[in-house]
């Protein structure tokens, strides 16, 4: 603890008095801000997981799916089919609050091709497998999205909760510890200078009584 360098006068111990409460008050706040951003973190890590392994899971699928289409088709007949998509994806980023944190928020719609009609070439030269692939690569969109925004949403909250951690320590460590140093320094001095200016008083009423004694005989 290190105490403030200032006079210690009653106008200063008012002032750090109101500190001190403000300081306090802040620090409770900080901590229960920290504890519920702890709680959101969690609550999205743990989805977070659940959904990356869903991800995951389909992304192997579907390079699996393409692998054996390779495998089946010739090079320049998949290429040729994949080389014009029929749909068109559109992103909309915004964000949303969650404990004065702005946070992603991804939307998209899509252009293009009719209900179910995803595939963009004709089926006489290319295999199943191939369908396969592109009808979960096309179930994979929004899930990838979800994925994105909830793992830059965990970044940005891990953030904040490093942020508000410094802050409560710094106040419960740093701050507080050395107003409420200061506080006792300066009750101190002043007892300090109470008694001392009682005791002039003492003294100087005992030289009055004595002086007053003297001139009467």
């Amino acid at each position: 603890m290190a105490r403030l360098n200032v006079n210690p006068t009653r106008m200063v111990l008012t002032g750090l008095k109101k500190r001190l409460k403000t300081a306090r008050r802040g620090h409770k706040l900080l901590k229960d801000k920290r504890d519920e951003l702890m709680k959101k973190f969690l609550d999205i890590v743990r989805e977070n997981k659940r959904l990356r392994e869903e991800v995951e899971r389909k992304v192997s699928i579907v390079h699996s799916r393409f692998v054996m289409a390779r495998a089946l088709m010739n090079a320049e007949v998949l290429e040729e089919a994949l080389m014009s998509p029929k749909v068109e994806v559109n992103l909309k980023a915004s964000t949303k609050n969650i404990m004065s944190v702005d946070v992603p928020v991804l939307e998209y719609t899509t252009e293009g091709g009719g209900e179910g009609d995803i595939y963009p070439y004709g089926f006489a030269n290319t295999t199943g497998e191939l369908d396969e692939a592109i009808a979960t690569l096309s179930e994979l969109v929004p899930e990838l999205l979800k994925l994105a925004e909830m793992e830059k949403s965990a970044q940005l909250l891990a953030d904040e909760i490093e942020k508000t951690r410094r802050r409560v320590n710094a106040l419960e460590y740093v701050l507080i510890p050395n107003l409420e140093e200061t506080i006792k320094y300066i009750v101190m001095k002043l007892d300090e200078n109470e008694r001392s200016n009682l005791t002039r008083l003492m003294k100087v009423k005992d030289m009055v009584l004595k002086e007053t004694h003297e001139f009467h005989y």
